[in-house]
Parts: structure tokens; C-alpha cells; sequence
């Protein structure tokens, strides 16, 4: 499997809460360095959390299933 598709796995495991709470997100593209752009869409889209959102909640998980993963980037 790809990191991708490592990633992409991984971000069905968050998608549930996301979507519990009127949100979700999309995975927009993994880079050679590691660095997973994702977007934020419905409610996480302007939500004031959703950076910790990202960094606590979809980061933490995509680096724990996924060790090639360095860094994740709303866009």
C-alpha cells in the first residue's frame, strides 16, 4: 500500500466524529516529505477549533497508524 492510501485508511478511523458533529474531511494530497494537506469541510470548514482539530485530534491519529507521516496542513 502507498502512504496515501496509509493515510487515507487512517482518516476513516476520524471520520466518524468529524461527521457527528456535521463535519468531515477530505485528504488533498501526501508529499514525499511526509506532509498531509487535507481540507476541512461543513462545520469543521469555520470552526474556531478546528486547528486543534487538526493537530490534536487528525494529526495525532495519522501518525500513529501511519510513521511516515510528519506534519499535517489544513488548505
Amino acid at each position: 500500500m502507498t502512504i496515501k492510501e496509509n493515510v487515507e485508511n487512517a482518516l476513516q478511523k476520524v471520520r466518524p466524529s468529524l461527521q457527528a458533529d456535521g463535519g468531515d474531511v477530505k485528504l488533498v494530497d501526501v508529499d514525499e516529505n511526509g506532509l498531509v494537506k487535507v481540507k476541512l469541510m461543513g462545520a469543521c470548514g469555520g470552526c474556531p477549533m478546528s486547528q486543534m482539530t487538526l493537530k490534536m485530534g487528525i494529526e495525532k491519529i495519522l501518525k500513529q497508524n501511519v510513521p511516515e507521516v510528519t506534519s499535517v496542513e489544513s488548505v
